[in-house]
């Protein structure tokens, strides 16, 4: 008596922990749905578990003609197909399938303002649905007529229509088989079919009383009397009963063409085949309400009909790990969570990308970038210290997606500068671009001897002029640092626009002039600090392609032996310089002697930068 009680507990918790939670396996992960939610769990390629999940509209707010049994089978099977190629495409880009968009895509996101993937995924489920229906339904249309009209006793046959049905039945399972093996060779579908294992276990792990462990779900069995592949079975099988009648009808209502010629053959086949795509959907929709009925009862009658459809489930499910039964337990959790509350926030996948695979990937957009260029655009994607780059494990899917954007500027050769369009100038964000040369580390040292001249002067305001001031670095520099009145020339009007960006970006004031050295330069100054154009003629071609392709000639250019922009401020000199006042200039490497008899009027102190290379001129007016 007490075995007999126990038996009967089981039963009835089994049907009290019955759900109409349903799922699906994607790439490295599993999507369980609801009656009125979805949740999609993906093992991402760092080893986390990310969850994607949202309300849906449940089966009582649907219009009621949607809701109608057999009709609600097609809508099913329609919402299916379109929720499960999306939630596959959203997998794969949380596993790592970071594929750059096409030219075609940016033209339909620019230019017609549609998201591609939504283009991708209508095309997706357009052609699977075309490519299923060539599979399985023309094919073997195609060849159960081809045996009919090759074997005379069929031919001839007053069944022929049942053997046509049974030999097309036939055919399209043999095909849906040799699909499966076929595919089962591929290690990603091996792997979908271990989660589809995955998911069934947690379902019925839940339906069986179970606590949602992954020791208590590795119990179960991978087959389940709801799975598409037992719809697939049924699919098969109703249609050939289906189709039997059809054929029957055909023959009886006389629409197929009385003729053994081989052309009215042909015709015929045609007739059959347009008739069963008119009758997909009442197939599809038959089958769904028999899946949904025998999944309600598990006596021995109901067994029977479903072992084909459970016998199949070996070929579409593998024995699944435990970190796949994980991932299969948290979006069945969600899912159970969010049907019985509605308070669960929805969210989005948290897509990661490891370290390695986003370096490799920048590093092959940006092939003529240095390890040095590499290591600075991580630092400005993730916002650590160059340091620190070594130590990342992974960036977000934003930190990837600005990372890629730079690294293709940076396709080209652009410099790392241009590409992320500022750079760090003696602690002040500088904004730079192809109008400006952009400011190397030698500069900082000149302004930092500026910074010191101006601040040994007793002046109450000291006057510095940054004669051919580029991007405005050493004017703004020196006017954020100092109390000085600053004044900036440039004879380029495109420079002097980005300076006076920065300048306004620093918050200080400096006053900016269109100027070919000092032809419109009237006043004179206590310091004038200068980084002209030094490189001779001759070497420009020589210089690194990241200079010579992308920085400014004009900025670039010193004319013949480099020193054509020195004499200029020589000449002129004592004019603009007060009493007492001080010149400061970069020059290039081996040019400091040169440097020291342009400017032999004057005194003149040669100063190396921190390699120990001359590299700045202090020039006192005698």
């Amino acid at each position: 008596m007490a075995k007999k009680e126990k038996k009967e507990k089981l039963k009835k918790d089994k049907i009290a922990c019955r759900t109409s939670i349903g799922g699906q396996a994607v790439l490295e992960g599993v999507m369980m749905k609801g009656s009125r939610s979805v949740a999609t769990a993906v093992r991402s390629a760092t080893g986390e578990i990310t969850i994607e999940n949202k309300y849906t509209k449940s089966a009582k707010e649907r219009n009621w003609f949607l809701r109608l049994p057999f009709v609600r089978g097609v809508v099913n099977l329609i919402t299916q197909l379109f929720q499960g190629t999306g939630i596959m495409m959203r997998s794969a880009e949380v596993y790592g399938d970071f594929a750059e968009p096409t030219k075609f895509d940016k033209w339909v996101s620019d230019k017609l303002k549609i998201n591609p993937m939504s283009i991708i995924m209508v095309f997706s489920v357009v052609l699977g649905v075309a490519l299923a229906v060539g599979l399985f339904v023309f094919l073997p249309n195609f060849l159960a007529g081809l045996i009919c009209d090759h074997v005379p006793a069929i031919d001839t046959s007053s069944l022929r229509s049942l053997w046509y049905s049974l030999i097309e039945g036939g055919i399209m399972l043999i095909i849906f088989i040799s699909y499966i093996l076929l595919v089962s060779v591929m290690k990603d579908i091996r792997r979908v079919f271990m989660y589809h294992g995955a998911e069934h276990k947690t379902i019925a792990c839940f339906e069986h009383g179970l606590e949602l462990t992954v020791d208590n779900a590795k119990k179960m069995k991978r087959e389940h009397s709801r799975c598409g592949t037992t719809f697939i079975f049924f699919v098969i099988a109703v249609s050939i009963m289906v189709f039997v009648l059809i054929n029957f009808m055909l023959e009886r209502c006389g629409l197929l063409v009385p003729n053994t010629m081989s052309a009215y053959k042909v015709i015929n086949a045609l007739i059959r085949l347009g008739f069963k795509l008119l009758f997909l959907p009442v197939v599809a929709a038959f089958s769904y309400e028999l899946l949904k009925l025998l999944a309600k009862s598990d006596c021995l009658f109901v067994r029977i009909l479903r072992a084909p459809g459970m016998l199949l489930q070996k070929l579409t499910t593998r024995e699944p790990s435990d970190d796949m039964l994980e991932v299969a337990i948290a979006a069945f959790k969600t899912v159970l969570e969010m049907e019985q509350n509605d308070n669960v926030p929805e969210q989005q996948f948290k897509i990661s990308v490891p370290y390695g695979v986003a370096r490799k990937r920048f590093e092959d957009i940006a092939k003529t970038a240095d390890e040095s260029d590499m290591d600075w655009l991580f630092v400005e994607i993730t916002g650590c210290k160059r340091s620190e780059v070594k130590d990342l494990k992974v960036l977000s899917k934003e930190q990837y997606d600005a990372g890629e954007i730079i690294a293709k500027k940076m396709s080209t050769g652009l410099p790392f500068q241009y590409a992320v369009g500022y750079t760090d100038f003696y602690g002040v964000k500088i904004s730079v671009n192809q109008n400006v040369l952009i400011p190397r580390p030698e500069t900082e040292e000149l302004v930092e001897k500026a910074i010191a001249e101006i601040g040994n002067r007793n002046d109450s305001e000291v006057s510095v002029l940054d004669l051919c001031t580029g991007s405005g670095a050493i004017a703004t520099v020196i006017a954020s640092k100092t109390g000085a009145s600053v004044t900036a020339s440039d004879v380029s009007a495109p420079a002097l626009d980005v300076a006076r960006a920065n300048a306004l970006n620093a918050g200080v004031k400096v006053n900016f002039i269109e100027s070919n050295m000092f032809d419109k330069i009237d006043s004179k100054y206590d310091v004038i600090v200068s980084n002209p154009p030094y490189i001779p003629s001759k070497d420009i071609e020589s210089l690194d392609t990241k200079v010579k392709n992308f920085e400014p000639r004009l900025a670039l250019d010193g004319s013949e032996d480099g020193l054509k922009y020195y004499r200029i401020i020589a000449s002129q000199l004592n004019e603009h310089l007060n009493d007492g006042g001080v010149f400061m200039c970069e020059f290039g490497i081996d040019q400091a002697e040169s440097i020291k008899e342009v400017f032999a009027k004057f005194d003149v102190e040669i100063i190396k930068d921190i390699e120990g290379k001359d590299r700045i001129a202090v020039v006192k007016r005698a």
